[in-house]
């Protein structure tokens, strides 16, 4: 998420038991946050994770050889780059 304050106009409403709303509010009171703060941080935490497992893609066999080949293919020479890598960085 965004390091600024973003307005927050937009809810989200769920239903649930009487018992999972009563493990929401004491795994929140737990943390020293609202219910509202502790289940949207729980529901963000669990969404970047899933959104990051389409990281994984599948490949068959033919698929996976010339991706391999292309890994392995030399690179194109790249003089701008080169130099800027033989720079003293800012850092040091």
């Amino acid at each position: 998420m965004s390091m600024q304050s973003e307005a927050k106009n937009e809810r989200i409403e769920i239903r649930t038991t009487a018992k999972a709303k009563r493990v929401l509010q004491e795994a929140a009171a737990a943390r020293n946050k609202t219910m509202t703060e502790f289940v949207l941080d729980v529901a963000m935490t669990e969404a970047a994770e899933v959104l990051a497992d389409r990281r994984l893609f599948l490949l068959d066999d033919e698929q996976w050889e010339a991706f391999l080949a292309a890994l392995d293919a030399p690179t194109k020479p790249r003089p701008r780059l080169e130099s800027l890598l033989r720079e003293p960085s800012v850092l040091e």
